[in-house]
């Protein structure tokens, strides 16, 4: 019986360790065009990445003037790829009634630009290097 414990402890012990996956470092700009955009207060972003999950929009910045909003994060991850959608004076969802927008992670170390048009799932930029 103890022979039988102890083999059964190392087979599960083998299971839970060979099965955790490595992290990649992430780090991931994302940009929104608000140039054809009315009149608007503030432009942020919530997703399942951010700390608060959902639940508080965090500002993004048009450091140049130029009517596209951006935010940057930086993290080591093992997760499958990020949802979130944005937010127009701190309430306002884009794209009613539609699916989050989302990124993919590749299984590796990536740096992630994607650039969209507010309200808008069609126009979407990618790039990875």
């Amino acid at each position: 019986m103890k022979k039988y414990t102890i083999t059964l402890a190392f087979v599960f012990s083998f299971i839970f360790t060979s099965c955790v996956q490595q992290e990649h470092q992430k780090e991931v700009t994302i940009a929104v065009d608000m140039n054809d955009m009315e009149a608007f207060e503030s432009i942020g972003i919530r997703g399942n990445f951010l700390p608060s999950k959902w639940r508080e929009t965090v500002p993004m910045t048009d450091e140049d003037k130029d009517g596209i909003y951006t935010i940057t994060f930086q993290r080591k991850t093992a997760a499958y790829g990020i949802e979130f959608k944005f937010v127009k004076n701190g309430n306002e969802f884009e794209l009613k009634d539609q699916d989050n927008r989302a990124i993919v992670f590749e299984y590796r170390p990536e740096t992630i630009e994607y650039t969209g048009k507010f309200n808008n799932n069609k126009d979407i930029k990618i790039n990875r290097k």
